[in-house]
């Protein structure tokens, strides 16, 4: 479960915004974590930061949405994810929160507002091209997740290849990097996503192959035949 630690600011973007038309844009509280969370998918996190629990505490009185973004020692990226709660798991005595959240639009930070105790920022939605995927894209990305799921030996049954955004619901399901889900997060082609899922998906599904090898091995190291 993911803390509510704090990170870095957004470096000297306080009077800057794009050309974007003020009617498009929106005022968000953000809350800065080191993960990504991706549209559709479901994360819990734990919240005990005082500032984010008023957050927290408003969007789940007001039900509304707060933005989901990515910080690390590199900063606070731009374009983050809305995040709705979903599910209030445990609420302790002291005010920290047991949630689940579920991603929904994508954004992009225009401008950071002040006034708050937790950061707020002018905001507006981020769009795909509105090109539709090959369906040999669509068909590689969905083999590639069956062919992790039965390595994994884990259920794929639920691959529906229809879904507009199935690049976003196949690595939702995974556990994966967050600077290769923050890449695929800013892509705004369906098509180039469903191609870095596949090859994402490939590369675990390696790395889970190699490693059950080597513990196939690690068994019989020194053992004498007989």
């Amino acid at each position: 479960m993911h803390g509510s630690g704090g990170r870095p600011p957004y470096g000297g973007r306080d009077n800057e915004s794009r050309c974007v038309p003020c009617g498009a844009m929106e005022e968000l509280g953000l809350f800065p974590l080191g993960i990504v969370l991706l549209p559709g998918e479901r994360v819990p996190l734990h919240i005990f930061e005082p500032r984010y629990r008023e957050l927290i505490g408003e969007c789940i009185e007001h039900e509304r949405a707060f933005g989901l973004v990515f910080a690390d020692e590199d900063g606070v990226r731009e374009l983050g994810t809305r995040a709705h709660v979903d599910e209030v798991l445990e609420r302790f005595d002291d005010g920290r929160l047991n949630i689940v959240v579920r991603g929904g639009e994508r954004f992009r930070v225009e401008k950071l507002t002040r006034g708050r105790s937790f950061l707020t920022a002018l905001v507006a939605p981020v769009d795909d091209d509105g090109v539709a995927p090959s369906e040999d894209s669509v068909s590689r990305a969905a083999a590639s997740f069956r062919a992790l799921a039965s390595a994994a030996e884990a259920d794929a049954s639920e691959v529906d290849e229809a879904d507009d955004q199935l690049s976003f619901r196949l690595a939702g399901q995974v556990e994966l990097a967050a600077d290769a889900k923050q890449q695929l997060l800013e892509l705004r082609s369906e098509q180039e996503r469903l191609e870095l899922v596949a090859q994402l998906l490939d590369a675990v599904r390696a790395v889970l192959i190699a490693t059950r090898e080597l513990g196939e091995r690690a068994k019989t190291n020194g053992s004498r035949l007989t």
